[in-house]
């Protein structure tokens, strides 16, 4: 075998070993098998065309082309000419498969199902890098900079995977990338001749003998290899995450047993600021909607000024079924849910992980109840280590009415939770009465305390912040005005106390994340903190203070009436004469009200390649490369030009108020755009809602979708006009129904016209101009007046 077939087989096998990384994230591994095939094939390709020889830029384009072939042989063979040659028909269904798999990357989580789209991706995207390191190693010899495209495959796969074993993916993916590299030093020194390779050889050596600059450079590279599986490993490990087995709850013991355990406060900040997320619990339910479905572990009702505890009560045996909640009249509505629980193995917890309120469970082991809270607790050591359970709840539905006219409790309940200690700040009960000024009722207040904390106030969720311990801990939260959700929880019970409303905190998990399999994947960052509120005939009632964490209560939420007043999200290059109420694009993006894709950023700076090591040969061949391959993509260039401007303004957005607010900005903009493609040109003269029927209508949309374009429209009149805007959540996702039924009514000529010549793309083209006018502008603001000769003079002659 020749030097450059060798280095050209280390290229694949590099790139496979590297691929390998991507196999957490979806189910099976059949498509790297389809992927090490054609990659073999590529690689003859590139062999071959070598050995005639092609020029360089010919060998490329000859790879390009049969990967091409192979791509519509695999996934496009029934649209294609002779099941090989791509037409029309065939890229029209390559970009479906495209946006399929797009919509189920961001709707699955790790393992993904292997749908035709994520394959295409992962099948795709392994072709594409392949074909960089090998043109790049093999092709134009030089094996350094094919490590980009490799380390950029790794960090995708180690972005989106955070399972137990990612070391071994980096190990494969390095050991890869150190075989190409000797490989390339072997063909290198063998171009030289024997007669160097003859004095490079260590003195009396045989003559299978490595030279001693090669063998140290091999121990070279294993001691580094060490050094990087070794030294995290000698770090002290990350804690468990929430109340852990590490001592932080208390068990029982015995029948008629006490229980008892500690503040959760630290174990809820280390669980929220894991740098690596795990799943803690797996839910199977029957539920309609899991997007409500709290997990509870306990509740803390002992409030010392301080902090907020479990009280000591006593434990008995685990009934069979569990009595109907205190307080729960049988007026309100209500379900019956059925939950599988599974716990990760490694998560010992000593009280059991419940939907509340719990009406029944089914488990194995030593478990005792805890009456008051509807808990279970572990007895004699016993945890939720690698536990599956099953439990029956009540998903319980009260209105707003029922609520507002909830009698007065009992006055034992309202004693034990409305007790504030008298060393409580002032400033908690004065800022209460404050907030809740002008309420009729207990509800009324609660629903005003919430707004404030979430929406009102001006509050920041922050996991990293202090607020000091001791009394003053609340008023210091209240006053700095940052914090996560102990601090929100704490500071609305403590507050709802002083108002007379009976008040306690519980610990769990937020609602998860659903599974390709249908379950629901719980893990240490959705682990949370909300308060409870005591309502006579509904009972304990959940509120939601916490800003960007877990789903508001629906029974906390009011509706808010449209507005008629003009859109300023909606697209137009052309400017009127006439005033307008949009803020210009800098004020807007300063005030941080616009949408991200509204407001365009600074361009990124290029980095100037630094000198050293590399020879100017293999910069120049690096260049070519780029050079060709951006010729090849330029007639692809509005199609990646859109692709990623709806990745960006579609995907995921920082959980803030503000946050939301510009994503559903950009969405509404996706939204606009598409349909510009699609033929309908925008009018920002209209309101959201105009807007949308008039993108229904010219759309001729089919119902779902039609009602999802509302749904967007609803979204942004409540960001843009509402006195206190709320969240709206699934806007993405109705922006890529609208974009179903946009390309289910338009003509094949359309759907082409709008994927690969988007209308909306002369965006990128706006933004360059006026990129550099400004930039003409400074620069000619920079550029120094220089006096006319003679100018002074023939002013005053002519005077």
């Amino acid at each position: 075998m020749s030097g450059r077939a060798r280095l050209a087989g280390c290229a694949a096998a590099a790139t496979l070993m590297t691929a390998c990384s991507l196999l957490p994230l979806v189910d099976g591994p059949v498509w790297l098998v389809v992927a090490a095939l054609l990659v073999g094939v590529q690689t003859g390709v590139g062999a071959v065309a070598r050995r005639v020889p092609l020029a360089r830029p010919l060998t490329v384009l000859a790879q390009l082309v049969v990967t091409l072939l192979l791509l519509t042989l695999v996934f496009a063979r029934q649209q294609a000419f002779a099941g090989l040659f791509p037409g029309p028909e065939a890229f029209g269904h390559f970009s479906e498969l495209l946006r399929q798999g797009s919509d189920d990357v961001s709707r699955y989580a790790p393992p993904a199902p292997l749908t035709d789209g994520i394959r295409l991706m992962l099948i795709g995207g392994v072709l594409i890098v392949h074909l960089l390191v090998d043109t790049l190693a093999v092709t134009f010899r030089a094996a350094a900079p094919a490590g980009l495209p490799l380390l950029a495959l790794y960090s995708v796969a180690a972005g989106l995977s955070g399972g137990s074993a990612d070391w071994l993916w980096f190990l494969l993916a390095a050991a890869g990338y150190l075989v190409l590299l000797l490989a390339e030093g072997r063909e290198r020194v063998t171009r030289w001749g024997r007669v160097f390779g003859a004095t490079a050889r260590a003195p009396g050596a045989g003559e299978g003998t490595l030279a001693a600059p090669v063998r140290t450079g091999r121990r070279i590279g294993a001691m580094a290899l060490g050094v990087a599986l070794l030294v995290p490993l000698a770090l002290p490990a990350m804690r468990d995450g929430l109340l852990g087995g590490t001592g932080a709850g208390g068990t029982g013991s015995g029948t008629g047993g006490m229980i008892s355990a500690v503040n959760p406060l630290v174990s809820l900040r280390d669980s929220l600021n894991v740098d690596s997320d795990r799943q803690v619990l797996s839910l199977r339910t029957n539920a309609d909607d899991v997007s409500d479905m709290y997990v509870r572990i306990v509740s803390l009702d002992d409030f010392d000024g301080t902090t907020w505890k479990p009280a000591q009560r006593h434990i008995v045996a685990v009934p069979d079924g569990f009595p109907t909640p205190v307080g729960l009249g049988p007026d309100v509505r209500r379900t019956t849910v059925r939950t599988t629980v599974s716990a990760a193995g490694w998560y010992a917890q000593d009280w059991l992980p419940m939907p509340y309120p719990p009406t029944g469970v089914r488990i194995g082991g030593n478990w005792r109840y805890e009456p008051v809270g509807m808990t279970l607790v572990g007895d004699h050591g016993q945890t939720t280590r690698g536990a599956t359970y099953v439990v029956t709840s009540l998903d319980v539905e009260p209105t707003a009415r029922q609520l507002a006219t909830a009698p007065k409790p009992p006055a034992a309940l309202v004693r034990q939770y409305t007790d504030v200690p008298p060393g409580l700040p002032k400033v908690v009960a004065r800022t209460a009465k404050k907030v809740t000024s002008g309420a009729a009722n207990h509800y009324e207040e609660a629903v005003k305390l919430q707004d404030w904390f979430a929406l009102d106030g001006g509050f920041r969720y922050d996991t990293q912040v202090q607020v000091g311990r001791g009394p003053n801990a609340i008023a210091n939260f209240l006053r700095d005005k940052q914090g996560f959700c102990v601090h929100f929880s704490f500071a609305m019970a403590a507050m709802a106390r002083t108002l007379g409303i009976p008040a306690r905190v519980a610990v769990g998990f937020a609602p998860g994340t659903p599974q390709a399999n249908g379950s629901v994947s719980v893990s240490l960052k959705d682990a949370h903190a909300w308060p409870e509120l005591y309502f006579e005939g509904v009972g304990w009632t959940r509120f939601e203070p916490t800003p960007s964490r877990g789903t508001t209560p629906a029974y906390t939420q009011r509706q808010t009436p449209s507005s008629a007043l003009p859109d300023p999200a909606l697209p137009s290059r052309g400017s009127s004469a006439a005033p307008s109420a949009r803020a210009s694009a800098s004020e807007s993006c300063a005030a941080g009200a616009a949408a991200a894709a509204v407001c365009p950023g600074p361009s990124s700076a290029v980095a100037s390649p630094g000198g050293g090591g590399g020879t100017p040969g293999g910069l120049w061949a690096a260049l070519l490369v780029v050079g060709a391959l951006a010729l090849l993509t330029l007639p692809l260039a509005p199609l990646l030009w859109r692709l990623r401007a709806r990745s960006r303004r579609l995907g995921a957005h920082p959980r803030t108020d503000e946050g939301a607010a510009e994503h559903t900005l950009a969405a509404w903009r996706e939204l606009t755009d598409s349909a510009w493609d699609h033929g309908i040109v925008p009018d920002e003269s209209l309101t959201p809602r105009a807007a949308a029927e008039r993108i229904v209508r010219l759309g001729r949309l089919d119902e779902e979708s039609a009602a999802a374009v509302h749904r967007v429209a609803d979204a942004v009149e409540q960001v843009l006009y509402a006195p206190r805007p709320r969240s709206a959540t699934g806007v993405a996702a109705d922006v890529r129904r609208a974009l179903t039924g946009l390309d289910a009514a338009a003509s094949r000529s359309t759907r082409l016209r709008a994927l690969f010549a988007p209308r909306s793309a002369v965006r990128a083209l706006w933004t360059a101009t006026d990129r550099w006018a400004a930039l003409r502008a400074r620069a000619a603001a920079l550029r120094p007046v220089r006096p006319v000769p003679g100018g002074e003079a023939a002013g005053r002659g002519g005077s």
